[in-house]
């Protein structure tokens, strides 16, 4: 068995400033503290346009688990559910993109 991935990618906020306050402020701790069996959690940033080319994404949070079995047992727990609810309502952009 393999270690395994939560992905989590932001599109551009319309509301950046809210948006940045609220995702250093509170959903990082959110997800470090909620995000039970996660190995390392990384947050990275991306600049909105590079060569005049707008990115269609803002961040993305990556949530590294040892075995598939304990993203699993993640995502079916009651704090991944609360995590991903709250990183559905700051993103202001839309919705965010969250994958395993």
């Amino acid at each position: 068995m393999s270690s395994a991935k939560l992905i989590v990618i932001y599109p551009v906020p319309t509301d950046m400033k809210t948006f940045e306050r609220r995702y250093a402020d509170e959903y990082i701790s959110m997800a470090v503290e909620k995000l039970a069996g996660k190995t390392s959690f990384v947050a990275s940033f991306f600049h909105s346009k590079v060569n005049q080319i707008a990115a269609p994404f803002h961040r993305i949070a990556e949530v590294y688990f040892p075995l598939s079995r304990e993203l699993e047992a993640c995502l079916n727990s009651s704090g991944c559910q609360e995590t991903a609810g709250y990183a559905v309502d700051i993103s202001s952009g839309s919705a965010p993109f969250l994958t395993a």
